[in-house]
This record gives C-alpha cells, sequence and structure tokens, in this order.
C-alpha cells in the first residue's frame, strides 16, 4: 500500500548475488629487493651460508639490478651486520624471548626494524612491507604480532632506544661500546685486550668496524700497475701497498671491472695484500726459490705470491685440503708458476727445504667482520680454542718443511690475541724460532706499535684487522 492506501504495483525483485565460496587469500606480492633480503637471511640462518655469496647470487638470477639491487644490498648487510641491535629492540617490544619467536617471522622482523631504524624508508612503507612479508612467508597469524612490534619500534629513533637499552659507560664500557656498535660482547673484549684499551681506541674500532667498508683491489704485479688499474675503475691508489687500488663502498660489482675479468686484478683487502708480500720479502739466509702456501684456499695471497715469484724467478708450492677450495686457487692462479696440492697442511708430504713459507691460517674470522657480516653472530668463543690448536699445528708443520735460515710468515684475520702472540709465542718458544720484527715489513705503514709482531686495523689503516708475524728457524 501506498500512503493513500493505493496497492503498489509489483517491481521485480533484486536477485542477491550468491555468497563467494571462501578460498586461500591471494598472496601479497612482496618487491623484489626485501624478497631477495629476506632470501638470503633465511639461507644464512637455515644452511650456514654466506651472504656476501649468496647475495649477489640471486640477483644475478632473478635479473634484479639497479636501486632494487641496492636496497636489497642495503638491507641484506645493514640487517646482518646489526642483528644484536635488532634483537635487543624487538626483545624490548616483545611478550616472550627473541630466541622463542619463530625464526622466519624473526627474519623478516630484523628487516622491518632495520628499515625502521637505518635507513630513510618511510614507516608506513617499512611497516606494511613487513607485515605483507611475514603474512608471504609464515602465514596469517603472525601478521598481528609483527605488526604490532613494528609499530612499538617505530615509536622511538635509533638513538633513543640505544639510551634506554646501552648499560652505563662508566661501569661497563665494552658492554655499552658492543651494543651500540652491533658486536658480542665477547668479540668487543677480545677487540680491547689486543688493543689495551677500553675507551676511545677501542670506541674507535668497534665503529670501523660497523661501518660498511671500501672495496679494495690488487693489480697482479708485472702485469697492470695500480695507478693503471685506478684509472680503469674509478678508484684512488691504496696508501700502503704498492698494487692496491681502493673503491668507494657502494661502487658497485667490481666483478665486472675488465681488469678483473682478463685477471689483470682481483678483490682483496690492501691488509691482506700486504701481509703477502712480507711473506715475499722477509729476510732469509741463502737460496730463495722454494716457496710455500700452506692454506692457500681459497687463492687470493695464492695469486699474489705467485705473480711475486714469476718477477723473483722462484715456484710456488699451493697446499689445499678441501678439493673444492683446490680449483678456487688453480683457477685464481692460472698462469702463474704455482703448483697446487690437495693435502692437509699438517700432514702435506711434500719434501722438506723450503725457503720461505706463508700459513695464511684458519682463523675465527673477527678481523674482518665488516666484510662478513653474518660472521659476527655465528662465531662463538669455543671456537677459538678448537682453531687455535689448529693454527698451532700447521705453524710446526711450516717449520719442519722449511729450511734452516728459511722463514716463515703467520698471518691470521684476528686480533683475538690466542690467535695471534699466543700462537706464535708458544711456537717459538717450543721449535726455538727467532721471532724477526716484522714492521719493516710494512713499510709508510703508520701506528704499528712496539714489535715484533704487526696488527692492521679497520680504525688505524683502513684495512681488515690482519696479524703477520715472522719466524726464522734456526
Amino acid at each position: 500500500m501506498n500512503e493513500r492506501g493505493q496497492r503498489r504495483p509489483d517491481r521485480p525483485q533484486r536477485s542477491r548475488p550468491a555468497p563467494r565460496k571462501a578460498g586461500p587469500r591471494r598472496p601479497p606480492e612482496i618487491d623484489p629487493a626485501r624478497q631477495v633480503a629476506f632470501d638470503v637471511l633465511r639461507a644464512v640462518r637455515e644452511k650456514d651460508a654466506y651472504a656476501n655469496l649468496v647475495l649477489p647470487q640471486l640477483l644475478r638470477e632473478r635479473r634484479i639490478g639497479g636501486r632494487d639491487a641496492a636496497l636489497a644490498t642495503e638491507l641484506t648487510y645493514g640487517a646482518s651486520r646489526a642483528q644484536g641491535l635488532l634483537d635487543a629492540v624487538i626483545g624490548a617490544c616483545a611478550d616472550r624471548p627473541v630466541e622463542k619467536t619463530d625464526p622466519v617471522v624473526l627474519d623478516a622482523l630484523r628487516l622491518g626494524v632495520y628499515q625502521l631504524l637505518r635507513t630513510r624508508i618511510p614507516e608506513h612503507a617499512a611497516v606494511g612491507s613487513t607485515v605483507d612479508l611475514v603474512r608471504a612467508e609464515a602465514g596469517s597469524w603472525a601478521t598481528g604480532f609483527a605488526n604490532a612490534i613494528l609499530r612499538a619500534v617505530s615509536a622511538k629513533e635509533e638513538a633513543q632506544w640505544l639510551d634506554e637499552l646501552v648499560p652505563d659507560e662508566a661501569t661497563d664500557p665494552i658492554g655499552a661500546y658492543a651494543l651500540r656498535t652491533a658486536h658480542p660482547r665477547w668479540v668487543a673484549r677480545s677487540f680491547a685486550e689486543a688493543l689495551g684499551d677500553k675507551g676511545a681506541e677501542l670506541k674507535a674500532a668497534l665503529e670501523a668496524d660497523d661501518e660498511r667498508p671500501e672495496v679494495h683491489l690488487v693489480a697482479r704485479p708485472g702485469e697492470i700497475s695500480a695507478d693503471e688499474l685506478a684509472a680503469i675503475t674509478g678508484g684512488d691508489v691504496a696508501p700502503y701497498s704498492p698494487y692496491g687500488v681502493r673503491l668507494p663502498a657502494g661502487a658497485g660489482d667490481p666483478a665486472d671491472a675488465e681488469p678483473i675479468r682478463e685477471r689483470l686484478a682481483a678483490v682483496q683487502d690492501e691488509g691482506s695484500q700486504l701481509c703477502a708480500i712480507a711473506a715475499s720479502e722477509a729476510p732469509l739466509e741463502g737460496s730463495d726459490h722454494r716457496w710455500l702456501d700452506l692454506c692457500a684456499g681459497p687463492g687470493g695471497k695464492a695469486a699474489l705470491l705467485g705473480a711475486l715469484a714469476k718477477i723473483h724467478g722462484a715456484r710456488v708450492d699451493a697446499v689445499e685440503k678441501a678439493p673444492h677450495r683446490a680449483r678456487l686457487v688453480e683457477n685464481a692462479t692460472i698462469g702463474l708458476p704455482v703448483t697446487v696440492h690437495v693435502a692437509d697442511g699438517r700432514e702435506s708430504e711434500l719434501e722438506p727445504g723450503y725457503d720461505r713459507i706463508l700459513v695464511d691460517a684458519p682463523c675465527s674470522g673477527l678481523g674482518a667482520l665488516r666484510r662478513r657480516p653474518e660472521a659476527r653472530w655465528r662465531r662463538k668463543p669455543s671456537d677459538v680454542a678448537d682453531l687455535t690448536k689448529l693454527q698451532g699445528e700447521l705453524l710446526l708443520a711450516a717449520l719442519d718443511l722449511l729450511r734452516p735460515g728459511g722463514v716463515v710468515t703467520y698471518v691470521v684475520c684476528s686480533p683475538h690475541l690466542a690467535e695471534t702472540e699466543g700462537v706464535v709465542g708458544e711456537t717459538a718458544r717450543r721449535t726455538k724460532s727467532e721471532v724477526l720484527d716484522a714492521r719493516g715489513l710494512f713499510p709508510e705503514v703508520p701506528q704499528l706499535g712496539e714489535g715484533p709482531y704487526v696488527q692492521l686495523w679497520p680504525h688505524r689503516h683502513g684495512t681488515d684487522a690482519m696479524f703477520c708475524a715472522v719466524l726464522r728457524k734456526p
């Protein structure tokens, strides 16, 4: 009826749409850069992979370049390097310990928190992209938790979080500097012991170790000069190594440079170059034509040593225990007077009588944490004891293979006193070997201390924290 009491004309009834069947929700599309960064973090955690090896491979496979590649690199290395700090902030915002958080969710949260604290990415983009990543990788059940954590983190800037979480610098300087520079406490303590300092220099060392490093190149001696390599690559001639070139951080993939493709140059830290050069120039008595690299993989120092041996009319035997690493040494030394042997350096069965030997021993790698950002969280204090035992055995084996009057150069990429002065001092005492003052083999390099050993540092020299000692067999 209408308002006048008249019947309304019939109208066709609108058909209601049939209810949609519930189906799986389409997962959000994750931008390529964040997906790559997440996949690298997951590979590091699940497979003990190395970020600096996995990341370039994924970028190539997925054909990611330009700004996306730059973002993926920043997020991967940044989140890996700052993991301890990120976990401390996440733990302060969560209702559960970080170690009880689902690992996949934690990987994504680390990326999100890094974006919030250490990049200029807008808050909404960092939060939204991370929640989408959690939904895609872990499922919708975790999105509320992730969103709550990220919102809480975003309420403060990094400096405010540090002020809240860092212990008092006056009473616990090592703990304070460790958290502020995202280092495990035991690593910061080992730096302090090597430096003999818990104050300004320790702080400078840890800060330098937390920065993104320059890329260092080495020009192959006899093939191309450092000046020529610098001109081709747009880098600067290195301050200390006669064969070194430094490229600024973020300069792109150095493997694309023509000199590297043509084997005229390679990527190698300037500190490593200086140690290999020292091994070739350490003073000895008598002949100088049989050289040995007792721990040669992956081949960087073996290649430089081989090029120097070629100039000096010497030959190099290179020993590597792992077959796949031995192949890397062979590839790195093509065209050089280097013979590769697959053997354990402690039992190489090579004929004794070498004039000079390089022992670039396996070590904790604490001196190259800025280049291997995940390594600082992978290593444990208990690792050092096993490593020092191996290092001592390798050094003893080298001295057995050395002729009287010859020299062994012992090198590790670590400032840990047990791996450096501890190993060398004990071996020299047992074998009555003469420890030479290595400082003279590093001309123009400042701040080398009182000797006889050389310890390089990122904050002093811009190199990895390489240690070098030279022993002469009586």
